[in-house]
């Protein structure tokens, strides 16, 4: 009878589970990107980049990446957000020095985007379409996709894209209502 009442209770659950969003394990480390199509859940590497995940949230919850659009999407590589100017050129205006590591950068990897110099990333970042290891050690790893990669994938490519997609709401799980 046990046995019935708890496979009851996991069907249950699992046809109230929405397919765009996966619970987070940790919510103080978890970023939801809601996109016009869903969101897309983010598991913070707090422990590769503690300063960056910190900015991160810190800008997250000022509601800076609210409305910001991809403005480099290019096919196969990366999406790229995170400038309120949609120029490439914006930030928040505070830089961060380098915390790179040995991590991989695979599909669903979030990274901050630089210019030449490696103590010079802001707000942008970028999230990796494929397998792009070419990058491992150059540019700060802070993130991974743990839900909604599909969602990603569907992101307007382009350099900029003709009719950029844009981030809707970035917020810490954990302030999530």
């Amino acid at each position: 009878m046990r046995r019935l009442a708890f496979a009851a209770a996991i069907i249950g659950a699992l046809m109230t589970t929405d397919t765009n969003e996966t619970a987070a394990a940790d919510p103080e480390n978890t970023l939801y990107m809601d996109l016009a199509s869903g969101r897309v859940t983010i598991e913070l590497r707090h422990d590769l980049a503690p300063a960056h995940t910190a900015r991160i949230k810190e800008l997250a919850r000022e509601g800076f990446y609210d409305g910001v659009v991809f403005h480099r999407v290019i096919e196969g590589f990366m999406a790229q957000t995170g400038d309120p100017t949609s120029t490439g050129r914006g930030g928040s205006g505070h830089k961060l020095d380098a915390e790179f590591s040995d991590a991989n950068y695979g599909r669903g990897t979030v990274g901050m985007a630089r210019s030449q110099s490696p103590n010079s990333a802001d707000s942008q970042f970028f999230i990796c379409f494929n397998d792009c290891s070419f990058l491992n050690g150059q540019y700060t790893v802070w993130g991974q996709v743990t839900g909604g990669m599909e969602l990603v994938d569907g992101i307007a490519r382009g350099e900029p894209p003709r009719k950029p997609d844009q981030i809707v709401k970035m917020q810490v799980a954990a302030d999530a209502q």
